[in-house]
């Protein structure tokens, strides 16, 4: 057993902290006007949110599926703890910075529902009238959970886990939160603007996109990178698998984000359907045309990227428009992920081609094919004669990739500066499972010399 330094302790020390200030936090009566509430809306969205949870063990399943045999259980694992992490980060400050009284349309006011006070006892969200505010914080608190969760595709394999969870708590804080509260709060400068995004185009997957590039970036590349090798992904069914997770529960992440039972719901639910069934099988014709094999990989890539591009537009589209968002979202990605390969930047799982680039695909299509015959409290897009809306949408895009990418950026030179990102070349050879956890999804990839160290099995680069 190591011996722990004083930056060992402070992860505990910060959660006794937090835990020992909520016994002094008043329990208020609950709200009293349940009038106002809708029994099927809430039935719904309590619905919408657990399915919205499941995405997040599902993009655990879809990561680990993807990486080398030596790094499936960290890389999952650098996701699955955003379930935990952010659950108690939104509760404590990031449901007020996101959603508490704004300043100056950048930022709420991190004491309005300082450890969730008074949310089960104010009155509804403007934008939710009919649930409970507490049940409006728990929905939106499954987008907070998955979002910095994504960008562990650009860094798996060769990121300190403790370094990641510090990552996790900072890019929550200081890039999630605020794009939350500029984009779907009613004072927020983008919402202002009029900047369209049904479910998270800019909030969840640009930023987790940008911040991917940029962790890529600061990182640096993999020796196996380096060294040009193909590694192979080490579980297709695992990616299946978190697919099928992930498609489901992002039927709660969109047809959830109407916020009631209603029809909008149903428009989102069928064009979320829609346009991933087209990008799904876009990606796989593409790549037939390209003179490449159909793969199960390769259709479960593309059905992602067209859960990701119909997000801003899901409440705001027709669903025969939501075919072509799927299908241009599944080529450009494509196009992008074949571009990269080219490149030295080493986004590991291509989050930023697939992620990023496919939120900007879908911000961009919502800005021409929204209609205010779906969604009267949308807007006209560009193919309706209102080309304003198309603008007010590159320049939301072009503002939410400079922020993140910048603090992102910084967030992880910040964290280097205070403890290492990278593990050591050894570390990396060996695999995160067994240095970082002292796990291993197959245990005979890893063998005991006769000194009692732990060496590497040739197994590995089978």
């Amino acid at each position: 057993m190591k011996k722990n330094n004083f930056q060992d302790y402070l992860p505990f020390i910060f959660l006794a902290v937090v835990a020992t200030i909520g016994i002094f936090i008043p329990a208020l009566p609950s709200y009293a006007d349940a009038s106002k509430y809708n029994v099927g809306d809430i039935a719904w969205i309590l619905v919408a949110s657990s399915l919205v949870f499941l995405m997040t063990p599902g993009l655990s399943f879809f990561y680990g599926g993807m990486v080398n045999r030596k790094n499936v259980i960290s890389t999952m694992v650098q996701s699955f703890i955003a379930t935990g992490l952010i659950s108690v980060v939104w509760v404590v400050v990031g449901f007020s910075l996101a959603f508490g009284d704004s300043h100056a349309g950048l930022i709420g006011d991190p004491s309005t529902f300082f450890m969730f006070n008074h949310v089960g006892s104010g009155a509804p969200w403007s934008l939710a009238p009919t649930i409970p505010l507490l049940l409006f914080a728990l929905f939106q608190m499954k987008f907070a959970i998955i979002t910095p969760a994504l960008v562990v595709g650009a860094v798996a394999g060769r990121i300190r886990f403790t370094s990641y969870v510090l990552f996790m708590v900072l890019f929550s804080l200081l890039v999630y939160a605020p794009i939350a509260h500029w984009t779907w709060h009613p004072n927020g400068i983008l919402f202002n603007l009029g900047v369209l995004d049904f479910a998270g185009g800019t909030v969840v997957h640009i930023s987790a996109g940008c911040a991917a590039l940029a962790g890529a970036l600061v990182l640096k590349r993999r020796k196996d990178h380096l060294e040009n090798k193909e590694l192979q992904p080490a579980n297709i069914p695992f990616v299946l698998l978190g697919t099928g997770l992930l498609w489901f529960g992002w039927f709660g992440f969109n047809a959830g984000s109407a916020l009631g039972a209603n029809q909008l719901a149903a428009t989102a639910f069928a064009t979320t359907n829609t346009a991933t069934a087209a990008a799904g099988l876009s990606w796989v014709f593409f790549d037939v045309v390209r003179g490449r094999k159909p793969s199960a990989l390769g259709f479960c890539i593309g059905a992602v990227v067209g859960l990701v591009a119909i997000t801003p537009a899901a409440g705001y589209v027709a669903i025969p428009q939501s075919i072509f968002i799927g299908f241009a979202a599944a080529i450009v990605s494509n196009m992008m992920v074949h571009w990269k390969s080219k490149t030295s930047i080493d986004d590991t799982l291509d989050v930023f081609p697939c992620h990023g680039v496919g939120g900007m695909v879908g911000m961009l299509l919502t800005g021409i094919f929204a209609t205010k015959a779906i969604n009267s409290g949308g807007n006209n897009g560009w193919l309706y004669g209102n080309f304003e809306l198309f603008k007010h949408q590159v320049l939301g895009l072009l503002l939410v990739v400079s922020y993140s990418f910048t603090v992102s950026y910084g967030i992880f030179k910040l964290i280097n500066l205070i403890h290492p990102l990278r593990v050591s070349d050894d570390e990396e050879s060996l695999g995160l499972d067994t240095t970082q956890h002292n796990e291993s999804y197959h245990p005979a990839l890893m063998t005991v010399d006769d000194a009692g160290a732990l060496k590497e099995n040739e197994l590995v680069h089978q």
